[in-house]
């Protein structure tokens, strides 16, 4: 049940901790988690109409505009190219790539933040039990999981900073 987007607010959520001298594996999976928690935290407390807004014009960036480009990033490197999933594309891609960001509603920001955890659990299942070595395809060239894990971390951590200058120029809220 969706609630009105008016009354709907990003829940508070806390950060996992991770180890700095794990496996690599666990590593990496533990920095990706750390990033995409983090991107929650800039969103904790606000409306749907707080997300949805652009403080910054002429910029396009948003809160919500940033949990649908980082659910449809997560859908296509890790159930799309990795996994060979016949996931449909997400926002609308024959209108740009930047649909994510352009085409936003407040009323789907609780779909849309809701959509971005139910990703990150098709996305872990996808890379689950699988090597980093593991290889595909991507535009003709060959990859491994390893690089998605790496890819993934720096789009996450360059967003964090977007969500950060964002979420500072909504209410004045920095850090964390």
């Amino acid at each position: 049940m969706t609630l009105d987007a008016a009354v709907w607010t990003a829940p508070e959520v806390e950060r996992p901790d991770g180890s700095l001298v794990a496996p690599e594996r666990e590593l990496l999976q533990g920095y990706l988690d750390f990033y995409r928690t983090t991107l929650l935290v800039k969103c904790a407390g606000l409306t749907a109409a707080e997300l949805a807004a652009r403080p910054s014009p002429p910029s396009n960036l948003s809160l919500l505009g940033l949990l649908r480009h980082l659910t449809k990033v997560e859908r296509i490197w890790f159930r799309i190219h990795f996994a060979d999933d016949p996931a449909e594309p997400l926002y609308a891609p024959e209108l740009g790539k930047d649909a994510d960001f352009e085409r936003i509603d407040p009323a789907e920001a609780q779909a849309a933040y809701e959509g971005l955890l139910a990703e990150w659990k098709l996305s872990d299942a996808a890379a689950a039990g699988r090597s980093l070595d593991d290889r595909f395809t991507f535009s003709g060239t060959e990859s491994t999981l390893r690089m998605i894990y790496i890819h993934l971390i720096g789009e996450y951590a360059r967003h964090c900073g977007h969500a950060d200058l964002v979420r500072e120029q909504l209410d004045g809220t920095t850090g964390a």
